[in-house]
């Protein structure tokens, strides 16, 4: 531990929210999770996370600063906004609300623009300046790094990624729009592909008679091990969305490496492999070869504290 303070980092969902405090090595010390109850104001949570950082930081080094990872979070106004499983309404002014407890300095941002700033500074990115971190869970987010400097955008939203349009009219997006990318290229998306196939082919599959709350991704990935043929096809519809999509992501920043993290990165070659194929099919001829496809290095526990501390580090 360094002696000479630490940072703490935040990220806040819409079922748990955690934090830890995180020296400049990466190292978390005093992790804790509090239920988020989006139901109520955000003050609320505020105010019963100042509780628990406070008993938390009891024997530690000073503290340097405070990030946090938050959905629609908005680096450059420091709200949370619109967030769909946050009942806050349009705006929150939530670095406003932590600066009632806190004279540190804050930074907020979404959570897969943390976890780019924590995989640049604490994972497999270090020493990188341009890339790409794909996370992969109930929806899909990004975070995109060019010339060494996240991007925000105008708006502070820029690389949202998972609300590109793949094909219109297509599935209906949380967001509100038909066919975005997360609907076809996440956990959710996945399984939304396994019932497709499963409702167009009649073949024995050891997931048909599951019940529709119990057909998860990972009970696809279990199939697709063993060989199941519809398993491995909803894998590899997945992988061709989202190899089509990151090669239109590489004509625009030109990475180095695009990271995949999240619980669905966790199939590993059964995803990767497949993608690497279809992204250097649709890449421009100028850019094949010339993108690397790998795993996040930060674990999953980690990886969004770790993301929300290294907006701070970065700027001490």
């Amino acid at each position: 531990m360094d002696d000479a303070g630490l940072v703490l980092g935040i990220d806040i969902g819409g079922t748990t929210t955690s934090f830890g405090f995180v020296d400049r090595a990466g190292n978390i010390f005093n992790r804790e999770s509090i239920p988020t109850q989006a139901q109520d104001p955000a003050e609320a949570l505020v105010a019963r996370l100042h509780e628990h950082i406070e008993a938390a930081r009891t024997g530690l080094p000073p503290l340097l600063g405070i990030g946090i990872g938050a959905p629609n979070a908005n680096h450059h106004k420091g709200t949370i906004e619109k967030a769909v499983n946050l009942k806050w309404g349009p705006r929150v002014d939530f670095l406003g609300l932590v600066r009632r407890f806190y004279q540190v300095p804050l930074a907020i941002t979404n959570d897969a623009n943390a976890a780019a700033v924590g995989e640049m500074m604490f994972g497999n990115a270090r020493g990188m300046k341009d890339f790409i971190v794909i996370t992969l869970g109930t929806g899909l987010g990004s975070g995109i790094v060019s010339d060494g400097r996240l991007l925000y955008g105008t708006t502070g939203f820029a690389g949202e990624l998972g609300h590109i349009v793949v094909e219109p009219g297509g599935r209906q997006c949380g967001c509100g729009k038909r066919g975005c990318l997360e609907t076809y290229a996440s956990a959710t998306g996945l399984r939304r592909t396994m019932l497709t196939l499963l409702a167009e082919r009649n073949d024995v599959c050891p997931l048909r008679n599951l019940p529709f709350t119990e057909m998860t991704s990972k009970r696809i990935y279990e199939a697709a091990k063993e060989g199941d043929a519809i398993a491995l096809e909803a894998f590899d519809r997945t992988a061709r969305i989202l190899g089509m999509k990151l090669a239109d992501a590489v004509a625009h920043t030109s990475p180095e490496v695009i990271f995949l993290a999240g619980g669905l990165a966790a199939a590993g070659e059964l995803l990767f492999k497949p993608t690497q194929r279809y992204m250097e099919s649709f890449l421009f001829g100028m850019y094949e070869g010339s993108v690397r496809l790998l795993p996040s290095k930060l674990e999953a526990g980690d990886s969004a504290i770790l993301g929300a501390a290294a907006l701070i580090w970065s700027e001490l």
